[in-house]
């Protein structure tokens, strides 16, 4: 492992053998016949886009998926090269760095498809392109019920080549729901008609790591892990369906120890007055690193291997937790905001229940001050 950065002692450890395992995981649960689509935006869901998508394609990732051109940019800046999917924000206007970078936009309304058509044939290229279909999410895609009246634009098309067609799940994690068998009808019929027509694109993709553990017809001839290769659950039920390893552990340590008697304040607006004489830690993290303002006196940090409730409000850099109860804590001590500390553990899933939010926000929101660091 690389060492923790000198000075402010905040930063995250990024287990790249946790990563390799999850990925190994999405293997065997799709088999050899289904390709794998990594999903690594937003940072790699805040892990560190760079090293992750490197330990991923060595791991044997057929391709990336990313939100924005920009971040596609990035992976192939850092040597990725396969395949790049953009799978949300795609503009006419940015069609040179499509091109340069070799990267394939996902096409979700017929005035994009029309716009890079046209630009296309001005410059006498070509660009494959997967497109969207809207099957129930009510967001980005085609309408599948509108078949007939966008099939026609697609028989236009002579630069722009249909490589891919995909849709998005919206309740995958609920096992027992009928919507996701629902939303699968809807794509097969969407993509027997394409057949029909004459268009056989190779890379045909719905299920998400929801989908991907809980439902294999969704598999299709591709599949789009995103979070499960973190080791996050989509729903906490879905462990007993497979082993996944938590990547990212966020860590800290104690700045300051202070002995306080009872009826003090603790924090900004004295939302926390200590009931008994209390020892108080002070640690170098706060919202503007990611940790939400919502922990803030419901929320608890590890210490010595146990539970520490935090006090008073998070503030902008720094967090106040009671070390009353637990023997000897001095500055210096390592803390875990997020992760293992002996027996003791608080999940990303745990944060997520204390700030009202999901797991995926928690380690989205994981700030770009906090130096993630690789462990091998």
């Amino acid at each position: 492992m690389k060492s923790p950065p000198k000075g402010r002692p905040t930063y995250c450890v990024i287990d790249l053998a946790a990563l390799r395992w999850n990925f190994e995981q999405v293997k065997k649960r799709v088999g050899p016949g289904v390709k794998i689509l990594s999903v690594v935006k937003a940072n790699a869901y805040g892990h560190g886009v760079r090293e992750v998508a490197k330990t991923l394609s060595r791991a044997g990732s057929d391709g990336f998926g990313v939100a924005t051109v920009e971040e596609g940019i990035e992976l192939r800046e850092s040597g990725i090269r396969a395949p790049i999917l953009v799978l949300t924000a795609i503009y006419a206007e940015q069609l040179g760095q499509l091109l340069q970078h070799k990267l394939t936009p996902a096409i979700s309304d017929l005035d994009t498809l029309r716009g890079l058509e046209r630009l296309l044939r001005k410059r006498s290229r070509s660009l494959q392109f997967h497109l969207k279909i809207d099957t129930g999410m009510g967001r980005l895609g085609l309408l599948h019920s509108e078949i007939e009246s966008w099939l026609p634009e697609l028989s236009k098309l002579k630069a722009l080549k249909l490589e891919g067609l995909f849709s998005q799940l919206s309740h995958a994690e609920d096992e027992k729901a009928g919507y996701t068998r629902t939303q699968i009808e809807a794509f097969r019929r969407v993509l027997e008609r394409l057949q029909k027509a004459g268009f056989n694109p190779p890379s045909i993709h719905l299920a998400n790591s929801a989908a991907l553990i809980a439902e294999g017809s969704s598999h299709f001839t591709m599949v789009r892990p995103g979070l499960m290769l973190y080791g996050l659950y989509p729903a906490l039920e879905m462990a007993r369906q497979v082993e996944l390893k938590p990547v990212l552990s966020w860590k800290t340590r104690v700045m300051q120890v202070k002995r306080l008697p009872a009826g003090s304040s603790i924090g900004y607006g004295r939302t926390f007055v200590t009931q008994r004489d209390s020892s108080i830690a002070t640690l170098p993290a706060g919202y503007a690193d990611g940790y939400h303002r919502l922990l803030s006196n419901r929320g608890a940090a590890l210490v010595r291997g146990k539970r520490a409730p935090i006090v008073g409000r998070i503030s902008m850099d720094l967090t106040m937790v009671d070390v009353t109860d637990i023997a000897g804590v001095s500055q210096g001590d390592e803390v875990i905001l997020l992760g293992r500390q002996g027996d003791a553990a608080i999940s990303a899933d745990e944060l997520a229940g204390w700030a009202e939010t999901i797991s995926y926000e928690i380690v989205t929101s994981i700030s770009a001050r906090v130096p993630r660091i690789q462990k091998n």
